[in-house]
């Protein structure tokens, strides 16, 4: 079995002075200092040793050293720790080789500092755009510190992204960035040889927002809760809670125990109204309506509470570093509790509902297959992994809040297609409530805040995971020197999970695209700009808030 201390000899006895520096910043994280020369090798012992990679993390330390620096992030699971691969590289000359041949799922982390830090990676098999616009000006890297926030460079003129070769003998068929199988801007580039899919390629990334380099420059750390949680449209009290837990591990704050009981109470409503959310969408994706209308009937009981409980159906406003801002009160209490007990009943008919419909089993069982071994491979997480036999889960391989004393299980299917995600989601929902329910009677009294100091310790360096509905969240966090983060760097579950779809596309028939995708339940991001078209020269151009609203006013009636 794998410790800190047996990984740490393993590194230092094969790779000697490479290994520049170790540190245990708390039990169950290892951050590794070495020469980037090196990564491949050292990246390459880890995942032998039997860790997951997560997400890479770049960024500027121009100011102090001339370097771009780069963290590669793992975790050993089983053994419930994580592991931070550190090293740097001269900012006028940022080479590093690419793990990417070894580990697929880093592939889109290098690409993306490709984009915005201007990281050079030897090797990389698809060294394409990824984050920034076609029409983005070479030579300007938005995450570096000489970069404003709110920058509007020029667009530049017949430029567009150039899809990979589609195989001999196919026909590409492309789907979106708007299309009516798809509920946010993405776009697909899928080869078909008659009606059966032989491959694709994926551009995405074009409603990005910046918000990572707008909370770096502009908001202060108990601001920045607020915008994690509008990061995902279901997923907010996942990253306002990844955020704070990561900043609290990262400068030593222990929150009151009531706050982590509520902390992981918000967790699982979330869960369960995601869980019902993405139900009734998979019925709508495969044409079943009717699975439709009764998941969401039966999650608006559960919305309606949540506006109760904090004021708003969604964006919540109740974790911030230090603790929660609302107390869960006897009258509430009981109300959950009633809510948990009607919720049960009406899950429970669903399920008996979904699981002996022939139409549903024809539309997912054997569909987007995916191998246990390619899971593992491509890193995996959440949902689409327990589906393929994968036993992760961060609230028992990561404990965090008061996961650690509460009891639950974690579903694992092993058919390894859409109709395991069905099951997995719904046996999830299950245990949801039974957490819930376990919280509310285990939650001690005091306080639900701490006082968090003024002025935190800078640039101490922590990552912290989250299973989110979807798949375990991971925030990586450098404390900075203004009341603000000096690098925040978010990867929600989707970001790994896409890189998977591929595969889960080959093969299988056009029609069921949808539900393929679907079944990853994708949180692409929300538009925050559009096109505009003179329908007379067909001229295009894109148009800010500011311009958008002016031309609101200027032309209403």
């Amino acid at each position: 079995m794998n410790t800190i201390e047996s990984v740490t000899q393993t590194l230092k006895s094969k790779f000697g002075d490479a290994v520049k520096a170790t540190e245990t910043p708390t039990g169950n994280r290892l951050v590794v200092d070495i020469d980037g020369a090196k990564v491949k090798d050292v990246s390459k012992e880890i995942m032998s040793l039997g860790a997951r990679y997560m997400v890479s993390i770049g960024y500027d330390n121009i100011s102090r050293d001339n370097t771009l620096g780069l963290i590669h992030t793992y975790a050993f699971d089983k053994e419930q720790f994580a592991l931070m691969l550190r090293m740097s590289a001269p900012a006028d000359n940022p080479v590093l080789d690419s793990i990417t041949p070894d580990t697929p799922n880093a592939g889109w982390s290098e690409r993306e500092y490709q984009d915005l830090l201007g990281f050079k990676f030897q090797g990389h098999p698809k060294p394409k755009k990824l984050v920034t616009a076609d029409d983005w000006p070479d030579g300007i890297y938005p995450l570096r510190k000489d970069v404003p926030h709110n920058l509007v460079p020029p667009a530049a003129e017949d430029v567009a992204y150039q899809l990979d070769e589609a195989p001999p003998g196919t026909t590409t068929i492309p789907i979106g960035p708007f299309h009516s199988s798809l509920h946010e801007p993405n776009h697909w580039a899928l080869y078909v040889d008659g009606e059966t899919i032989k491959g694709c390629d994926y551009r995405g990334f074009m409603t990005h927002r910046g918000i990572e380099k707008l909370c770096q420059t502009q908001l202060s750390y108990n601001e920045i809760p607020f915008v994690a949680e509008r990061i995902c449209g279901i997923c907010g009290s996942v990253h306002a809670c990844c955020y704070a837990q990561a900043v609290e591990a990262a400068t030593g704050l222990v929150i009151p125990k009531r706050a982590e009981f509520i902390r992981t109470i918000m967790l699982e409503i979330e869960r369960l109204h995601s869980h019902l959310l993405w139900l009734g969408v998979a019925g709508h994706l495969i044409g079943f309506d009717t699975v439709f209308m009764q998941a969401w009937r039966v999650r608006e009981q559960i919305m309606w509470f949540c506006e109760k409980l904090t004021g708003n159906r969604k964006t919540y406003g109740m974790i911030i570093i230090g603790g929660v801002r609302r107390d869960i009160t006897p009258e509430i209490r009981s109300e959950l509790e009633t809510i948990c007990k009607n919720l049960e009943k009406e899950i429970t008919t669903i399920h008996k509902a979904v699981a002996g419909d022939t139409a549903i089993h024809k539309r997912t069982k054997g569909v987007g297959y995916i191998s246990k071994e390619d899971t593992i491979k491509w890193s995996l997480v959440g949902p689409v992994a327990r589906a393929r036999g994968v036993d992760i889960d961060a609230r028992k391989d990561h404990p965090y809040a008061s996961y650690g004393e509460v009891k639950f299980d974690v579903p694992v299917v092993d058919s390894c297609d859409v109709w395991a995600t069905v099951l997995v989601r719904i046996l999830e929902m299950y245990e949801a409530i039974k957490i819930i329910r376990q919280c509310l009677q285990k939650m001690p009294e005091g306080p639900i805040l701490l006082e968090v100091p003024e002025a935190l310790p800078a640039f101490k360096h922590m990552v912290m995971m989250v299973e989110a509905p979807r798949g375990e969240a991971t925030h990586y966090v450098i404390t900075g020197e203004e009341n603000r983060p000096e690098r925040w760097r978010v990867r929600a579950p989707t970001y790994p999970n896409l890189q998977g779809v591929p595969s889960m596309l080959m093969d299988n028939q056009f029609a069921d695209f949808p539900i393929i995708l679907g079944s990853i339940d994708p949180c692409f991001s929300c538009t925050d700009r559009v096109a505009v078209v003179d329908v007379r020269t067909g001229r295009k151009s894109l148009v800010g808030k500011r311009e958008l609203e002016e031309l609101s006013r200027k032309y209403k009636k």
